[in-house]
């Protein structure tokens, strides 16, 4: 597969640019950046090309909210999980993730992040084989017990009992570290993350937005699984409350997840985020579970706790909640597109530029622009990855 300095041509392909969708010009990758978007018949009659056949260039997806994949989570210290993670990613056109935990006891988050740090660092060569993980999402464990759903309630803590210093000592790979702001602690540790560069995220929380409201006024900027583990209106004798979810659809300080499966959340829900929130602030995520990629019946575990792919989603056993997708980034962009009606370049955008913003990386990822990383993955219609470059390396073919 082709790597090196010399400059080459993606040509005969609909270039999915964050604004529209661009024919009859060619993305020209030279060593590991794009260099050049020029119309086709301006290039060098000298340069080498690929000719894509009609399909779909687009940057490389990039999945903020990722557990695992193939029986394996980001919950296992391991380099064989973290390969097999990452190569099935890559093989969906994800060119870049965050390694994603659950709650778990402290000491067994301690060992993940300390494995992403090596991973990170290129300790492990299987690391150039996949997906590059661009840091840790922590989701848990300072989360509400009512609003758990998968998350293994055994351990969950709130942010004040001194546990949050033994997970900062990995503030160098931390990219998000997602609470629930109504916790004791949880203002301080929003002033906290924000000190060590950490976007502060809330989700399985059962907020008002009174609880809310002081930890945004802070700096927490993230909503994580919108409608997912997500408080809501409540009552309190004649006043009506509201809670995470409305703060995620009217406040624009926030950027927010969806996961766009098709199971976890109706049509009428999914258009209702895009509408409200809008197409530069909404990021598709997968929330994938272990159970990723296995087939229809399967049981899969995360940390301690079991599931089961049912119905094309993760489920508790008993059927009372959702455990997470099995469905990765890129097979959302069609439920977006022909479900939600959203245009190709948002849907692409909201699973590449967007979540590049979030987490401070929009000046080298998530978009076909000249100096920016050469993440670059050309689509068939159905969105599965026929070729994928990272950094300008060729990585993947289906040629």
């Amino acid at each position: 597969m082709s790597s090196g300095a010399n400059p080459f041509a993606l040509v005969n392909g609909r270039v999915i640019l964050p604004d529209r969708v661009l024919a009859g010009h060619a993305l020209v990758i030279q060593g590991a950046t794009i260099q050049d978007l020029p119309p086709q018949e301006a290039l060098p009659p000298e340069m080498p090309r690929v000719d894509v056949g009609g399909r779909l260039i687009s940057p490389g997806l990039i999945d903020i909210h990722t557990h695992g994949a193939l029986g394996h989570t980001f919950n296992e210290p391991t380099p064989q999980a973290f390969a097999a993670i990452t190569q099935e990613n890559l093989r969906r056109g994800v060119t870049g993730l965050l390694a994603t935990t659950a709650t778990a006891p402290i000491q067994d988050l301690a060992a993940c992040l300390a494995m992403a740090r090596e991973w990170i660092a290129g300790v492990h060569p299987q690391a150039r084989e996949g997906a590059q993980v661009l840091g840790v999402h922590v989701e848990g464990p300072y989360f509400s017990p009512a609003q758990a759903g998968a998350q293994d309630p055994a351990h969950l803590r709130t942010p004040d009992d001194g546990s949050v210093e033994q997970l900062l000592a990995f503030h160098d790979v931390i990219r998000i570290l997602t609470f629930a702001p109504e916790l004791p602690g949880a203002l301080a540790l929003t002033r906290r993350l924000l000190e060590l560069g950490i976007v502060p995220g809330a989700g399985h929380s059962n907020a008002t937005e009174e609880e809310a409201l002081p930890a945004i006024d802070a700096g927490l900027r993230h909503m994580i699984h919108i409608w997912s583990g997500q408080s809501t209106t409540v009552r309190e004798g004649p006043w009506r409350k509201p809670g995470l979810l409305e703060l995620s659809l009217t406040d624009e300080r926030l950027t927010v997840e969806m996961i766009a499966d098709n199971r976890h959340l109706p049509r009428t829900l999914m258009r209702l985020a895009v509408q409200c929130i809008g197409p530069e602030r909404l990021c598709l995520v997968s929330d994938a579970t272990s159970g990723a990629g296995l087939p229809e019946g399967a049981r899969f575990r995360m940390g301690e706790m079991e599931y089961q792919v049912h119905d094309g989603v993760g489920m508790m056993l008993d059927r009372s909640a959702f455990a997470g997708s099995t469905t990765l980034l890129s097979q959302m962009i069609p439920v977006m597109t022909q479900v939600v009606g959203v245009p190709l370049h948002q849907a692409v955008g909201m699973a590449s530029l967007n979540p590049a913003r979030v987490i401070g990386l929009e000046e080298r990822k998530g978009s076909l622009e000249p100096g920016k990383d050469a993440d670059v993955v050309v689509f068939e219609e159905n969105f599965e990855a026929w070729k994928v470059w990272v950094r300008g390396r060729e990585v993947m073919s289906h040629e």
